[in-house]
């Protein structure tokens, strides 16, 4: 590397131009990092660099922050003046310097807010803090969050990457980086799985991110969720009907369907679709439904064509749907649903019901996202 000789300095005090003035920082600064300057060289370099980091030139600063960038032993107040000059200064030291600690770093990005390319060069850093990366996504720019999620030294807590996921979930360019990150927590795998594509979802089974039998309860549930809560609270007969209509005429008024429709309370819809599927009226159907001895719910559910071993199942929904009424009260919905799930899953374990892992999967998924009885109580 060429040491600074004495032409050089005449040179500067001759013509102290900008030009000869970024020369000579580019030879002091490239020559600091070699190490190879004695102490007192060294505490010399330094405090050039601090009259040089003041320079009114761009390209004398420029030329400090480009040899500078990956130096460790360059004096944390000459790293951090670099770090909040202008974008073509600060940007290499931003990304590279390691001098920047978290505090530094959080500072300059509360200071930049407007500053995408300052964002997206911390973003990049070989190593980001959990807290530097929360301080990036709660400020949440697109291409800022593009870079941080697709920088595997980024630690990203499930908090921030819940928010990113809320913001951008629906965004390929986050979807992509995000479900190739070495680490996924389930929680945002299962948010991702309704949000993606079969393709990306795929990815997320193949990186084991989240089980396939989840990612099928999911989506099941996701669908058939929002298939029934399309009739929102007390839909009228008529709508009821309607949609029950449409489902079988394009083939998804399914016995899956009917039973987690069940399962969730519905029972107007289970209603509805056994008469559409066994070819009988309405009211014929919920007399045999409700009939109080043991044979017409049988009676109609085998007209329906429905598996024989779901009919366990439905038996003790039933049985719970007439033990059971909602009150008004406070998550008397809930309180209903859980007791019914609870009653087919246990006929399920007791008489050997042989439901669909699929289906095993989803009443257990509604389960859990049950509050329980006590803490409805509480």
């Amino acid at each position: 590397m060429p040491r600074i000789t004495k032409e050089d300095l005449s040179k500067l005090v001759q013509d102290p131009s900008g030009s000869n003035r970024a020369d000579t920082a580019d030879k002091i600064s490239r020559e600091f990092s070699t190490e190879t300057l004695s102490d007192s060289e060294r505490i010399l370099a330094e405090d050039i660099f601090r009259l040089m980091i003041r320079d009114a030139e761009v390209r004398v600063r420029k030329a400090l922050a480009k040899n500078l960038q990956q130096t460790p032993l360059v004096p944390h107040d000459v790293v951090a003046t670099l770090a909040r000059d202008v974008d073509e200064v600060a940007l290499p030291i931003l990304k590279f310097s390691e001098v920047l600690n978290d505090d530094d770093l959080v500072d300059i990005i509360g200071d930049n807010t407007d500053s995408v390319e300052k964002q997206r060069a911390i973003a990049s850093r070989a190593h980001v803090s959990e807290i530097v990366s929360a301080t990036l996504v709660d400020i949440g720019h697109e291409d800022v969050m593009v870079d941080l999620v697709s920088n595997a030294g980024a630690e990203i807590s499930e908090v921030s990457l819940q928010k990113v996921v809320e913001e951008f979930g629906e965004n390929e360019r986050i979807q992509k980086p995000m479900i190739e990150r070495n680490h996924l927590p389930i929680t945002i795998a299962e948010r991702l799985v309704t949000l993606v594509s079969d393709r990306m979802r795929a990815e997320l089974i193949s990186r084991g991110h989240i089980p396939e039998g989840i990612v099928n309860a999911v989506m099941t549930q996701s669908q058939e969720s929002a298939t029934i809560g399309l009739l929102g609270e007390g839909a009228e007969d008529r709508d009821v009907e309607l949609l029950v209509e449409h489902l079988y005429a394009n083939n998804r008024l399914t016995s899956g369907l009917i039973l987690r429709a069940l399962c969730m309370g519905d029972v107007s819809f289970f209603e509805a679709a056994l008469a559409r599927r066994a070819g009988v009226s309405l009211i014929n159907t919920r007399i045999l439904i409700h009939d109080s001895g043991p044979f017409g719910l049988e009676a109609i559910y085998n007209k329906a064509d429905l598996p024989e071993h779901f009919f366990p199942g439905v038996r003790a929904a039933m049985e719970v749907a007439r033990e059971t009424t909602f009150d008004g009260g406070e998550q008397d919905k809930e309180r209903y649903s859980r007791r019914m799930i609870e009653r087919v899953l246990t006929q399920y374990g007791d008489l050997g019901v042989e439901f669909d892992s699929d289906d095993v999967d989803y009443l257990m998924g509604r389960m859990l996202q049950l509050p329980s009885e006590r803490a409805m109580h509480q």
